[in-house]
C-alpha cells in the first residue's frame, strides 16, 4: 500500500503581490462611488462629475473593480451597486482623506521601518503620527472612532482580575479614548467608579459614549497626557491598547507614571494593581506585524521583555495569563 503524502497549500504569491486591488477599493470608498450610485448616477460620466475626477480614470478604475467582483457593469459605461458593493459602502474607515489614509500610505513606509526599526511616518506626513492627530482634529476624531468599542472595549467587556473586583473602588483607564471599555466595566461592577484619562481633545467626546452606559454620574475625566502625572490613589490602573503604541523608553515612562500614582503617601496601596491589555504577549506567541509599529514605532514585548521593563518602572509582575475573552492580560504592582 502506497502512503499519501499530505497535500501541502501553496501560496499564491500572484495573489498576494496584487496592489491595484486594494486601492482601487479605498478610491471607489473614498470617492463614494456606491452612493453616487445609488442616487441614480449610474453612467461613468455622471459619475466621474459627480465624484470630480478624470472619467476615463475612474472607468479604468471601476473596470478593475468589477473584474474583482466589486460592482457590476451593466452595459458599457454604466454601472450597479452588487453585494460586495454595499458591503464595501459600510465598511468604515477607507477614506483615504481620513485616517484610512494614513494608515494606507503608512504601509508604504515598511521598508524604512525595518532597515531601521524607526517609524517613517514623518516622512510622509511631515510630522511624527501623535502630533499629526493633533494638527488634524477630523483625522483624531476618526482615530478616536476607529479605537472606540472596537479598540476600548464592547458592552459587557470584563477583566478577570487575580483577586477579583470586589475590593476595587476607583479605577483609572489610562489612555482610555472615548471611554467606551472604562463604562462597561463600571456598568458591570456598580461599586466602582473611574476616571477616564486621555488627551483634552478625545475625553471631550467621551460623554455620549459614557452617557450610553448609563454611568456618566461615576465617571470623572482628566484631559491630560499619559506622561504627566495621573490620578493617584486608586485601585486599578488599566493600559488597554496602549503600550502596544509606543517603543521600549516611553513605555517604561508611562509605566512610571502608573508606578508613582500607586505609590501615593510614599507607601503603594494595598492591593493597587496595573492591568496591561495589548502591547504584551506570552514568550511563545509568534511573532506579528500591526500598524501601531509603522505609524508610532510601537511594539508587543514578550513576557520576558516586560518584565524587565516594568522593572525599570518600578513594578513587579504577579500574574500573565490569557483571559476567557483570549486577551492575554499582564497584572503588575508596585516593587517596593
Amino acid at each position: 500500500m502506497v502512503e499519501q503524502q499530505p497535500q501541502i497549500q501553496q501560496a499564491d504569491l500572484g495573489q498576494m503581490l496584487d496592489l491595484a486591488t486594494p486601492w482601487c477599493l479605498h478610491v471607489a470608498a473614498t470617492l463614494r462611488i456606491p452612493e453616487h450610485i445609488s442616487a441614480g448616477r449610474a453612467g461613468i460620466a455622471e459619475l466621474a462629475t459627480a465624484a470630480g475626477c478624470d472619467r476615463d480614470a475612474l472607468h479604468a478604475v471601476l473596470g478593475h473593480l468589477v473584474a474583482k467582483g466589486v460592482f457590476a457593469e451593466e452595459s458599457p459605461g454604466r454601472f450597479a451597486v452588487n453585494h460586495a458593493a454595499k458591503r464595501l459602502a459600510q465598511t468604515p474607515f477607507l477614506d483615504l482623506d481620513g485616517i484610512g489614509g494614513r494608515m494606507a500610505h503608512t504601509w508604504g513606509t515598511l521598508l524604512d521601518y525595518v532597515r531601521t526599526g524607526q517609524p517613517a511616518y514623518r516622512q510622509v506626513f511631515g510630522r511624527p503620527f501623535w502630533e499629526d492627530l493633533a494638527v488634524h482634529p477630523p483625522i483624531a476624531a476618526e482615530f478616536d472612532a476607529l479605537m472606540g468599542p472596537a479598540g476600548h472595549g464592547v458592552p459587557d467587556f470584563d477583566i478577570e482580575l487575580v483577586d477579583g473586583w470586589e475590593s476595587v473602588r476607583t479605577v483609572v483607564d489610562v489612555g482610555g479614548g472615548t471611554g467606551a471599555m472604562l463604562a462597561s466595566l463600571l456598568r458591570r461592577h456598580p461599586q466602582a467608579r473611574g476616571i477616564l484619562v486621555d488627551l483634552p481633545g478625545t475625553v471631550a467626546r467621551a460623554g455620549e459614549v459614557i452617557e450610553s452606559f448609563g454611568v456618566a454620574d461615576r465617571v470623572t475625566v482628566a484631559g491630560q497626557s499619559f506622561f504627566d502625572p495621573l490620578p493617584a490613589g486608586a485601585d486599578l490602573y488599566l493600559l488597554k491598547s496602549v503600550l502596544n503604541d509606543w517603543p521600549d523608553e516611553p513605555t517604561v515612562a508611562i509605566l512610571r507614571r502608573c508606578a508613582e500614582a500607586a505609590n501615593t503617601s510614599g507607601a503603594a496601596q494595598p492591593k493597587t494593581t496595573i492591568a496591561v491589555l495589548g502591547g504584551v504577549s506570552a514568550d511563545e506567541t509568534p511573532r506579528s506585524l500591526g500598524i501601531d509599529m509603522l505609524v508610532a514605532g510601537g511594539k508587543t514585548s514578550t513576557l520576558t521583555q516586560f518584565t524587565e521593563l516594568a522593572r525599570q518602572a518600578g513594578l513587579a509582575v504577579v500574574a500573565a495569563r490569557p483571559q476567557s475573552s483570549g486577551r492575554f492580560v499582564v497584572e503588575c504592582r508596585p516593587a517596593n
